[in-house]
């Protein structure tokens, strides 16, 4: 299963294998970023938390479909995935948007089942596993951090970016495992 997310804010993995209260943290959140010219009155990108990835079309509680994902996930045995197809090496206006070139190469290493053997780190600000190489993609652009030419710069907008997370998680009723799935700020 495959999770899309498009970070304007250059600070989420590439591609991030998720546990199984990742996998519901990060549905219920349902992050992304509108866009100029893809949002209309958007100048500047903006982070968009939408529950599920559809929230407007929810009948019922976010936690309800994060608990009925982690039934299928755990019946299928399936891996669940965070993919951004956003930006690297700093935020819209600074860095770059992703490859698509990589995107496609994470697409097949998921689908041929050769990403979920390699090596992974943890992020220390978000809590993802992050490959530690990739098949067909530079090995540099795995971490985010390691893209910034500021460092420091890159904590700060990480750490930004998380709490806008933990500020939107309070809007739901998730359960303590899955909130401390999170961010970890």
């Amino acid at each position: 299963m495959i999770f899309l997310t498009a970070d304007a804010f250059g600070v989420l993995p590439p591609v991030s294998k998720l546990t199984s209260e990742q996998a519901m943290y990060y549905f219920i959140n349902g992050y992304t970023s509108k866009l100029a010219g893809t949002e209309a009155g958007i100048t500047e990108p903006q982070p968009n938390f939408s529950p599920c990835f559809g929230g407007p079309f929810l009948p019922r509680r976010p936690m309800d479909y994060a608990h009925w994902l982690e039934k299928r996930v755990e019946e299928q045995e399936a891996d669940v995935w965070l993919l951004n197809t956003g930006w690297t090496g700093g935020p819209y206006g600074t860095g770059e948007r992703f490859s698509l070139k990589w995107t496609r190469a994470f697409v097949t290493a998921i689908l041929d089942g050769s990403l979920a053997q390699v090596e992974y780190a943890q992020h220390p600000i978000f809590g993802l596993h992050i490959p530690k190489t990739a098949p067909n993609v530079p090995s540099e652009v795995l971490d985010p951090r390691q893209t910034w030419e500021d460092g420091a710069a890159y904590d700060k907008m990480a750490t930004e970016l998380a709490n806008r997370f933990k500020a939107n998680d309070k809007k739901y009723d998730m359960t303590d495992a899955v909130r401390a799935a999170g961010p970890t700020v």
